[in-house]
């Protein structure tokens, strides 16, 4: 029997156990169990692994999207360039188990938006600078779309990362795609939100919020007050699960 898994903390409303439970009972797939393994620090995976009989993929979610890459083997070359991996391909040579870093966020990511997109919308703003974040930036450079990072703690030798302060009137009217990538607002803290000024955005904007608990977010929420299109992260995370199913099987 195959086992995959979800590496993760915590995992107690995490998408990929049910998605996948769901797609093997859909599809007739047989002799495969997916397991939630929610660990503390990066450090006990090493070790939970090798608990694991028949591993054969991992999903990776927060917080260790881009921590988990030094215990790797490998790196697809699209995974090294965004720095991120959330899908682990495993292959036996040998008897000796190897670890292969994937990430479908990006995939998932670009699909989701390319049907909203308009030739209005040249440059975004991406709210973090996590793992999620840099999928993001990826997709949307593989979109021919422009982009800065916002972050809490504003790095000065990075030019394309500003901080929450520096969205005015002017940024926010010329950013007509704004993505949220922290976890601001995910259930069970629905009342919280990226600071940006919702009083600039308009009917001009379009929103995405990489969440998708609940279906609305108070950022999706209050981009819709203001006229602007919305959209939240649910179909990114089933392309980016197929896609990773897709590599599982390579």
């Amino acid at each position: 029997m195959k086992t995959y898994g979800l590496i993760g903390y915590p995992l107690t409303h995490s998408f990929s156990k049910s998605y996948f439970l769901n797609k093997f009972e859909k599809e007739k797939i047989e002799e495969v169990k997916y397991l939630n393994l929610p660990i503390s620090s990066i450090k006990l995976f090493p070790d939970v692994i090798l608990t694991i009989e028949n591993l054969a993929g991992l999903n990776v979610t927060s917080p260790y999207k881009e921590l988990i890459i030094c215990y790797l083997e490998d790196l697809d070359p699209i995974a090294e360039e965004i720095g991120a991996v959330n899908t682990v391909k495993v292959i036996y040579e040998e008897d000796k188990r190897k670890l292969i870093g994937y990430n479908t966020d990006a995939f998932g990511f670009s699909e989701s938006l390319k049907p909203l997109l308009s030739s209005t919308i040249t440059n975004a703003l991406i709210l973090g600078t996590g793992g999620a974040a840099k999928a993001v930036a990826y997709g949307l450079k593989s979109l021919g779309i422009k982009y800065n990072f916002v972050s809490s703690q504003k790095k000065l030798s990075e030019t394309n990362i500003l901080h929450y302060s520096d969205l005015n009137k002017s940024e926010i009217e010329q950013n007509l795609l704004i993505v949220n990538a922290t976890p601001l607002g995910l259930y069970p803290k629905i009342n919280s939100k990226p600071n940006i000024p919702y009083e600039y955005i308009s009917d001009k904007h379009l929103l995405f919020d990489l969440n998708y608990n609940p279906e609305k977010t108070l950022f999706l929420k209050q981009g819709e007050k203001k006229g602007a299109r919305i959209k939240n992260g649910y179909e990114m995370l089933e392309l980016q699960a197929e896609k990773a199913w897709e590599i599982f099987h390579l």
